[in-house]
């Protein structure tokens, strides 16, 4: 175990915080509100902390798997910790565990929330919620990959690490300007959005910034209690455009950027990511129409949600929780689906899903033909067998987690479906559920407990599981 490499690569992280720090700090100044000291005084000790961890570089930077998962989930832990000081320390969320909660839920683009009022906060602490949403959005492992000239090629497991997905590959052959155009694609697109929302969309300033930077990482913290619902029609739909964007594979992006348009639109996640959104949002709209009578007044509403859940943002423009019972399992289960991987969306993953029915129904053909040479492909390319093997396992711990998640929020004694889609919301990083955790509702009222337990259940799920358990084997730690 290199732990030299840890210290220094941890301590960018807190210097970069420091950095980040400084901009919510810069609107409360603008603003003239209260909270100034709190952003200033922990950016002053992050600053501090970072240069004493990274003033000594490691003269031996090799380090593999296990340092990079470490890295990672202590960058994690750590940037939640501090990140919640400001809440804290200003007394806007007086309770540690609540300051934590809502720190965690805007890093890892959860967006659940235990505030009732979030229209009474100072607009430095709102900018900060929806500007974590950005920094987790992409990573900001990878960011610093992006500006950091890091030796040694072992960063790609940094890379592998914090990036949501089953794989993760270099565009380029120079891991850092994999990171420069991840990250460059990741502003361009966040910047436009800002722009449409702030012009076409007649969204105030600051509202439009904190809505483009909350729906870049799919996160959904809104600056207003109704979230999309009071915004014009065109903000909607600029909105629901961008949130489907941002949970498109950034492959996509690259290849496009290269022109190479054949091969971007024939990734098949791509084309399953499309058809399940359509499928969603035709089987609501058909479910209303039967149900309600209507279907015309309901298409921009269908459109957003169904964006929203499935690429994990959370933002809402009615209360979905109302529809009928269909239309609210196949909300759920857009929720189980999530965005692509290599986006900035979260959920178990389209490519996942796409794995697992290829792989059952070739297991279903070899019980009928057991001499039969089936090979696994995605796009064309075979998959092998320990990418096979990591799939089988990430399901076992993910129902593992979920099922232990369940039965210990079950002691506050909340109905079957507030519970089960709380887990769903946080593990998924997707923001509300139904019932006391709908789109009308939050987490306040949930036991201490409960809220640990959702907020580890919240940085698995952005983490994609393997790296926050693999902290808890005694192996990992060992030299």
């Amino acid at each position: 175990m290199n732990y030299k490499v840890i210290r220094y690569v941890t301590g960018w992280v807190v210097f970069l915080e420091g950095l980040f720090l400084l901009l919510p700090a810069f609107v409360t100044l603008i603003y003239r509100e209260h909270g100034l000291l709190a952003f200033l005084l922990t950016s002053i000790v992050c600053l501090l902390l970072g240069a004493l961890m990274i003033f000594r570089k490691p003269k031996d930077f090799t380090f593999y798997a296990k340092e990079a998962f470490l890295i990672v989930v202590l960058s994690w832990i750590g940037m939640s910790l501090i990140g919640a000081i400001p809440f804290w320390v200003s007394g806007t969320i007086p309770s540690v565990v609540d300051a934590l909660f809502e720190t965690v839920s805007g890093f890892t683009t959860t967006g659940a929330s235990i505030l009732n009022d979030v229209e009474s906060l100072p607009h430095g602490m709102l900018f900060w919620r929806s500007f974590t949403h950005w920094i987790g959005g992409m990573g900001v492992l990878v960011f610093m990959l992006a500006l950091l000239p890091m030796a040694g090629g072992q960063t790609m497991w940094l890379m592998k690490a914090e990036s949501p997905g089953p794989s993760v590959s270099k565009l380029m052959p120079n891991l850092r300007k994999t990171a420069l155009f991840l990250y460059g694609a990741y502003s361009l697109l966040t910047l436009t959005q800002f722009i449409l929302l702030a012009t076409v969309g007649q969204m105030p300033i600051f509202d439009a910034i904190c809505s483009a930077v909350g729906t870049a990482g799919t996160g959904g913290f809104g600056v207003r209690n109704t979230s999309f619902a009071g915004y014009t029609p065109a903000a909607q739909i600029i909105t629901t455009v961008f949130m489907f964007l941002f949970g498109v594979n950034f492959t996509v992006y690259f290849l496009l950027w290269k022109r190479r348009f054949k091969a971007a639109f024939g990734i098949e996640e791509l084309r399953w990511y499309v058809l399940i959104y359509l499928g969603g949002v035709i089987a609501i709209l058909l479910n209303l129409l039967f149900t309600t009578g209507q279907f015309f007044e309901n298409i921009r509403d269908v459109f957003f949600q169904a964006a929203s859940m499935m690429t994990t943002t959370g933002f809402s423009t009615v209360d979905f929780d109302k529809w009928p019972q269909f239309s609210r399992t196949v909300m759920v289960v857009l929720m189980f689906v999530g965005a692509c991987a290599g986006s900035t969306g979260g959920g178990i993953k389209v490519s996942r899903f796409i794995l697992w029915i290829k792989s059952t129904g070739i297991e279903l053909i070899r019980m009928v033909h057991p001499r039969s040479v089936r090979v696994l492909k995605m796009d064309g390319k075979a998959i092998d067998r320990d990418t096979q093997g990591g799939l089988n396992v990430y399901l076992i711990c993910y129902i593992g987690i979920y099922v232990l998640s369940l039965l210990l929020i079950s002691f506050d004694g909340f109905d079957l479906t507030t519970n089960f889609t709380s887990v769903v919301a946080t593990l998924n990083n997707i923001g509300p559920g139904l019932n006391m955790v709908g789109p009308a509702g939050n987490f306040a009222h949930f036991s201490v407990l409960s809220k640990i337990v959702l907020i580890f259940d919240m940085l698995a799920g952005r983490l994609e599981i393997f790296p926050i358990l693999l902290v808890f084997f005694p192996s990992t730690w060992k030299k």
